[in-house]
């Protein structure tokens, strides 16, 4: 179904008036150049070739993009080489990831990076970079997902506050990198003698070897040849992001604010508004509502497209505290500046964002504004991809502008971003357990939405596949109606753990609606 567009212009003009939740259609195409990053933004128009690293830093953030070089090897090797940086000293950056040419191209390989941390001097070991994250994305043949500004990329990785950068990206069949291997280009820092030891070059699997180094067979003949090693993509760039600082919640909008994260501009004002009609002009939280005060908001909202039934009997969990977009700093010059609606919410895609889990809950809107900034400046999307976020603390964060209580499409379960919406639950949950505050966060989040279009967390609905990995486009799928991530798209996402929880989130959220 087509989303429903609306301008942020429009809404600017309509700034003392609620809004509908499903806004009629207005044209408005245009990706504003993010001011102090218009340099960039014109970077990103050119293509992914004419990509520059920004220059500077400031309370905005900036975004370090370098290009991967092959890495030497002790002996030549048939096949495509591994490619990475050598140690080296940059600018300060707290996230990371690897970006190529087309988004359609899938990274065949391991990536993984060492930084070194800003407070101590001290190098990190090599963190493994989650390489399959095509699945988080708009659906196939959408005026997003065919935008020619998208890029392929990893996951991001939170690393915290960092100055220094290794990265090693090999192909899946090629042989290790060598530690050490590499040489540091003039002014940049090489690794330090004696760092790490040279890795024993017998196969792990304890082939003999010629002594050439050839492997051989237990006769000595020469072995069957190894699979070829799959072809890295075009365009490598290494994306090293600082998030920049948040502003002060205390400031009006459109008021000058000098060394802020962003002035007031028209989107600003916008991304506010879309909420007058649950939280003030400026809100940098929409403060929790009892079960009374919440139905009756729903009514409010809603009420001429309820039966007489659900008047009388609402099945909503009370509304949850929710950060805005203001509370966590986003600076709305980066991303689109309309929003684009579908028809309804019937269900909602659990996510983990594969960022790891070395963050503090008092740093969440900073890997919030890391996340923000590379989907929008290192990918190419119109905004980034989540409906909401979810911390270990059980903070509740707005994701995509358009309105918490409203239709926003997304772009988070390629195939499944109509009549749905996506939580990503900050952090990697294939062997760690996600926290008991961050599960009954998604809990109240899913029973106050989902109640808000009278779907019952426990319950199945249907969903038409937009195309994907494991259902063709056009085919109705039964889904949960707060299912998990790799349940619309084969996927690790919500990685093991998490999503072994949702049978428990969807009990509580029922409950939290009264059923």
């Amino acid at each position: 179904m087509r989303g429903f567009l609306a301008s942020s212009i429009g809404v600017t003009c309509a700034a003392a008036l609620a809004l509908p939740l499903t806004p009629p259609a207005v044209a408005a195409t245009a990706r504003p150049a993010p001011g102090a990053e218009a340099a960039t933004s014109a970077a990103l128009s050119a293509g992914p070739s004419a990509r520059r690293e920004s220059t500077g830093q400031s309370t905005a953030g900036s975004t370090q993009s370098l290009p991967l070089v092959p890495l030497t090897r002790d002996r030549a090797v048939d096949g495509p080489a591994a490619q990475g940086l050598t140690r080296r000293t940059v600018r300060p950056f707290s996230l990371v990831g690897v970006v190529w040419d087309d988004p359609a191209a899938e990274l065949h390989g391991r990536v993984q990076i060492r930084t070194r941390e800003v407070a101590t001097g001290v190098w990190s070991g090599w963190q493994d970079v989650e390489t399959h994250n095509a699945d988080h994305a708009a659906d196939p043949d959408t005026e997003e997902g065919a935008d020619g500004r998208l890029r392929g990329a990893t996951a991001p990785l939170w690393v915290g506050a960092s100055n220094g950068v290794e990265l090693r990206v090999v192909p899946e069949g090629a042989e290790p990198v060598p530690e050490g291997t590499g040489t540091a280009p003039k002014g940049t820092e090489p690794a330090p003698a004696g760092a790490d030891p040279a890795p024993d070059k017998t196969p792990a699997d304890g082939t003999p070897t010629a002594a050439d180094g050839t492997a051989t067979a237990a006769d000595g003949t020469p072995a069957a040849a190894p699979a070829a090693a799959a072809p890295l993509p075009t365009g490598l760039r290494l994306e090293l992001v600082d998030p920049g600082e948040a502003a002060p919640e205390d400031e009006t909008l459109g008021a000058a604010r000098p060394g802020a994260l962003q002035p007031e501009t028209a989107d600003a004002v916008a991304g506010s508004t879309v909420n007058a009609d649950v939280a003030a002009l400026s809100a940098a939280e929409i403060p929790a509502l009892g079960r009374a005060e919440t139905e009756r908001e729903l009514l409010t909202l809603r009420g001429s497209e309820l039966t007489a039934a659900q008047k009388a009997k609402p099945y909503i969990g009370p509304r949850p505290r929710i950060v805005t977009r203001r509370g966590w700093g986003a600076n709305e010059r980066w991303r689109e500046s309309r929003f684009v609606y579908t028809s309804k919410v019937k269900a909602a895609f659990v996510h983990h964002t594969a960022t790891g889990g070395k963050y503090t809950c008092a740093q969440a809107p900073s890997v919030i504004r890391g996340i923000y900034r590379y989907h929008v400046v290192s990918m190419g999307w119109r905004d980034i991809g989540y409906n909401f976020l979810v911390d270990k603390c059980g903070n509740i964060y707005e994701g995509r502008a358009g309105g918490v209580a409203k239709a926003v499409l997304g772009a988070h379960t390629r195939g499944f971003n109509t009549n749905s919406m996506g939580i990503a639950v900050l952090g990697s949950y294939g062997s760690t357990k996600p926290s008991k505050s961050a599960l009954k966060a998604v809990a109240r989040l899913t029973a106050w939405k989902l109640g808000l279009y009278g779907a019952n967390p426990r319950g199945k609905t249907y969903l038409t596949s937009g195309g994907g990995n494991l259902y063709r486009k056009g085919k109705n799928v039964r889904l949960n109606v707060i299912s998990g991530h790799r349940d619309g798209f084969s996927t690790e996402c919500p990685g093991l753990q998490l999503y072994r929880k949702l049978g428990s989130a969807r009990s509580t959220a029922a409950r939290y609606q009264g059923r």
